[in-house]
């Protein structure tokens, strides 16, 4: 038994406060391997999850495609009613009351601003049908992209 060993007790009694004091130091420090190992095992995580939710809710497939299905109609509809709206102002407003055509304009405007608001829905419906594995990256961007519009 070394001078150390007499002073503190056994060896192997300096070895663990070594050791304790090591691992203490290792989980001080977060690198960023470590980081990046965290984020990788949330995101499989996360996948994992999503995936058994879907495999637990298959019996409402069809109420979420029904749902889909209405969304994506009503905006594709408002989307070329607005269009057609903007097309034909420019020929009424070569014979039609003043008045009509103002109408007209702020109808197609109304509309217009309602489809832009149910953009990010779209997305979100696109994204759920044909990227599910890339579910949380497309929530992001659309929700950076289309939910801190101001009305």
């Amino acid at each position: 038994m070394g001078i150390l060993g007499k002073i503190f007790g056994t060896e192997e009694a300096i070895s663990k406060s070594i050791d304790l004091i090591a691992s203490a130091g290792d989980k001080l420090v977060y690198t960023d391997e470590e980081k990046a190992d965290d984020k990788a095992k949330r995101a499989a995580q996360i996948d994992t999850l999503l995936i058994r939710w879907m495999e637990t809710t298959t019996g409402q497939n069809l109420a979420r495609r029904l749902l889909a299905v209405m969304l994506t109609a009503m905006w594709v509809l408002m989307f070329f009613a607005s269009t057609l709206g903007d097309m034909i102002v420019p020929f009424l407003s070569l014979s039609a009351d003043p008045e009509f055509i103002n109408a007209w304009k702020e109808s197609s405007a109304a509309i217009d601003k309602r489809a832009e608001q149910m953009t990010g829905a779209m997305m979100l419906i696109l994204a759920f049908y044909f990227s599910l594995p890339y579910m949380s990256t497309v929530i992001d961007g659309a929700m950076s992209k289309f939910g801190n519009k101001s009305p």
